[in-house]
């Protein structure tokens, strides 16, 4: 089967049919923006003392899809054994660019770009959902266990206070102008020093360093569904995106005769037996109609999709099952 029809058949299992193809994915509730952010760290674990400080800057433009990050910090460990004082400095460099569906990691210790496709951006841009910024964003929050808190303004901005695991965020049109989180003793506070949206962002401030890319290699074991959930993705071209809900809904609309016709064309399909093809009809009808599939329905239908899905662990399969409900507090 292929791998546009698979996407539609794991992603559409647990999203409902909603949008079109003239719909734009938005990441933030503002065109663009440049944010400079200071950071402090303080605090102490087993006898030791932590402090340190950073910077941060963000670029965006396009509403989120075209984004760099730059992160620069230092932190200090103190500590004193036998009345001995033993000081250690950290220093970190990070760089991180989402150009729509392609994300890439600076390595500076190495000197080397890590390049991947996104699955998040993809996934999106793929079904063409009219996903409206800040109704994701809280969705997305709400779904991994959030709750907001209050309001409260930074730099003049009304911002919608959230906690979430630990960390308290100040949110403004889905951009973070505040974060403190307190983890094993450790406070890290991040505060934006000053913030411009809706202005013009020049092209250099998306350049990254002069390094050789590397491809992330996305393969069955250790992040299991996750990788295949990305590789799903990688061969899209333009020409695909938004075409997958409605490919769901003209299956839908085809009677067994015609689906199984089609189907037979198909070589991973045409080796299916009379039963897995009418449940795969079933349960694309059961989709096209905004429900839900249970993970039984589900993994029936993705594991007689492509026989390596076959290979793949109860525990696999149930991870790719939770990420594409968790996509859902995304895009739909």
């Amino acid at each position: 089967m292929n791998k546009l029809i698979l996407a539609i058949v794991i992603m559409a299992g647990t999203i409902s049919c909603r949008g079109n193809a003239k719909d734009k994915v938005k990441r933030y509730e503002v065109k663009s923006g440049i944010v400079q952010y200071s950071t402090t760290i303080s605090g102490k674990v087993m006898g030791s003392t932590i402090s340190g400080k950073g910077t941060e800057s963000l670029y965006f433009k396009a509403y989120g899809a075209l984004e760099l990050k730059e992160e620069k910090s230092e932190r200090t460990t103190t500590t004193k054994i036998f009345g001995q004082q033993n000081t250690e400095t950290e220093y970190t460099h990070t760089m991180n660019k989402l150009d729509n569906k392609m994300s890439y990691t600076v390595d500076f210790d190495n000197k080397v770009i890590y390049k991947n496709q996104d699955m998040a951006m993809s996934a999106i841009k793929a079904f063409h959902l009219n996903a409206d910024a800040g109704d994701a964003g809280r969705k997305m929050l709400e779904g991994m266990g959030g709750k907001k808190t209050g309001a409260e303004s930074i730099l003049g901005h009304s911002c919608e206070i959230w906690d979430l695991a630990g960390v308290r965020q100040w949110i403004y049109k889905g951009v973070t102008l505040k974060s403190e989180a307190t983890i094993m003793g450790i406070t890290t506070t991040t505060i934006a020093t000053s913030a411009k949206f809706n202005v013009s962002v020049a092209d250099k401030y998306f350049q990254l360093p002069n390094f050789p890319e590397k491809e992330m290699e996305v393969g069955m074991s250790g992040d299991g569904g996750a990788a295949v959930m990305q590789s799903l993705f990688e061969d899209m071209d333009e020409d695909d995106e938004g075409n997958g809900m409605e490919d769901l809904k003209r299956a839908a609309r085809m009677s067994f005769a015609e689906f199984k016709r089609e189907a037979k064309q198909d070589e991973e399909m045409s080796r299916m037996s009379d039963d897995d093809l009418r449940h795969q009809h079933n349960m694309i009808k059961k989709m096209a109609r905004g429900e839900q599939l249970s993970f039984e329905e589900w993994k029936r239908m993705v594991v007689a999709s492509d026989k390596e899905l076959g290979n793949m662990s109860d525990e696999q399969l149930w991870q790719m099952y939770e990420m594409s409900k968790n996509m859902q507090q995304i895009i739909k």
